[in-house]
């Protein structure tokens, strides 16, 4: 589908780290920072900033959970792009020290995307103003809606179509539990509720259905869309890049070269680490449950493939924990 207005959000490196602590060699960020700019996608990624601790250390948890603007530099200045996307980097609620971002002209992150749960709207809210206040792009990335108090929800919206500096609002489904008639159900609601904002939209993998609710979002008039390369990011992952850039059909990408780095790079890749669907994964999506009892039987090697056995524990749940 053909939309000149579409605009294409790489996520690989911040999705993808939940997967391994942000444990990627700079050979791997640059081979994906040379294949978004060859592709033509319009925005890169890098990961979370979140405030260094004593429990939170680079050494520990990687340098792409803290995006420092020295390492994002060192990545961009390997390679000449001759269109070079915009640059993202996410907070936390919660997990961020803002006092230590640069204003934008100081800085190569051109945009911050925030994310937050709706009980924690209000602080999503004031980092936006922040970044906004230093001159950055900003999103805010409502996490688990699928989950949510509908009530709840829209106050939220209310709350966001207020904040002048507040540039996207995403509609994530952080679960992989939506099918594609709550994808327009829910983009409705938030045009209705939140009609100043830009919406973006992020979809996972759980139920082999982020593409085709990617799609659903396009078809219902979502110009900003997440992906990452060969669909890798936490649990079953997301919608795949390369899917999506063949789907839309603008001359401006080039699909290449995300299948070459795929061939060279994520190939291997998957014999460290997994991603992508199976059927724990898609026990969670349905039940519309978050992913980390699933990803912790993934790692048990002996019962990883207990299918059975995790639908019934699944099932026993009284609560969803969303936090």
């Amino acid at each position: 589908m053909y939309r000149k207005e579409i605009k294409v959000l790489d996520c690989t490196i911040r999705d993808g780290g939940l997967i391994n602590n942000y444990q990627f060699t700079d050979d791997f960020v640059k081979a994906v920072y040379r294949t978004i700019c060859d592709s033509g996608v319009d925005i890169i990624e890098f990961g979370k900033k979140l405030a260094e601790s004593d429990e939170y250390t680079h050494e520990k948890y990687g340098l792409w959970n803290f995006c420092d603007d020295d390492d994002i530099k060192r990545i961009i200045d390997s390679y000449e792009c001759e269109s070079p996307p915009l640059v993202a980097a996410m907070f936390d609620v919660g997990r961020v020290d803002v006092t230590k971002l640069r204003p934008r002209e100081q800085s190569p992150v051109d945009m911050i995307r925030t994310a937050c749960y709706v009980p924690d709207i209000d602080k999503g809210i004031d980092l936006a103003k922040r970044s906004k206040d230093l001159g950055y792009m900003t999103t805010i990335n409502i996490m688990a809606v699928s989950a949510a108090i509908e009530s709840d929800l829209i106050e939220a919206l209310e709350q966001v179509n207020a904040a002048k500096e507040v540039d996207f609002l995403y509609l994530v489904d952080s679960f992989g539990a939506f099918y594609s008639e709550q994808i327009t159900y829910y983009l409705n609601l938030y045009r209705k509720y939140a009609p100043n904002k830009e919406i973006g939209f992020h979809g996972h993998n759980n139920q082999q259905l982020g593409f085709s609710n990617t799609q659903q979002a396009i078809i219902d008039g979502v110009n900003l869309l997440d992906a990452t390369i060969n669909g890798i990011g936490r649990g079953a992952g997301n919608c795949n890049l390369e899917l999506l850039l063949n789907f839309l059909k603008n001359p401006k990408f080039d699909v290449k070269p995300v299948y070459k780095v795929i061939q060279e790079v994520f190939v291997p890749l998957r014999k460290q680490i997994e991603w992508g669907f199976n059927d724990i994964y898609g026990i969670s999506g349905s039940l519309n449950q978050h992913p980390r009892d699933a990803m912790k039987l993934r790692s048990n090697k002996k019962k990883k493939n207990n299918a059975y056995d995790f639908f019934l524990e699944s099932t026993r749940l009284d609560d969803v924990d969303i936090a």
